[in-house]
């Protein structure tokens, strides 16, 4: 099995940057897929991005295209997740995925984000 833990998170103006960092424990999730999701106070979580096990196919909710990039590390066996112009809309807690694109098996513990307007 593969642990998740996410970090990076905080408080930040709009406009702002954050990158949040979700480290792989456990089996290697090299050959997996990963994901960033998100949920806001009161709605379903979401899907935000996705990378596939090399790096080089990634995806986005349109919501976010431009504005963050999602790339992965295999040798740290780590997911990133870069985050710039930031919205009060992006506020959210953040979780890490892993799996597949249409079976994500594991999750973190998630990670806040808050973004002051």
């Amino acid at each position: 099995q593969v642990q998740l833990v996410e970090s990076g998170g905080g408080l930040v103006q709009a406009g702002g940057s954050l990158r949040l960092s979700c480290a792989a424990s456990g089996r290697t999730f090299s050959r997996d897929a990963m994901g960033w999701f998100r949920q806001a106070p009161g709605k379903e979580r979401e899907f935000v991005a996705g990378i596939n096990w090399s790096g080089g196919s990634t995806w986005y909710t349109d919501s976010v295209k431009g504005r963050f990039t999602i790339s992965r590390d295999n040798v740290k066996n780590t997911v990133y997740l870069q985050m710039n112009s930031l919205k009060p809309a992006d506020t959210a807690v953040y979780y890490c995925a892993g799996g597949s694109r249409y079976d994500w098996r594991y999750w973190g513990q998630g990670t806040q984000v808050t973004v002051s307007s």
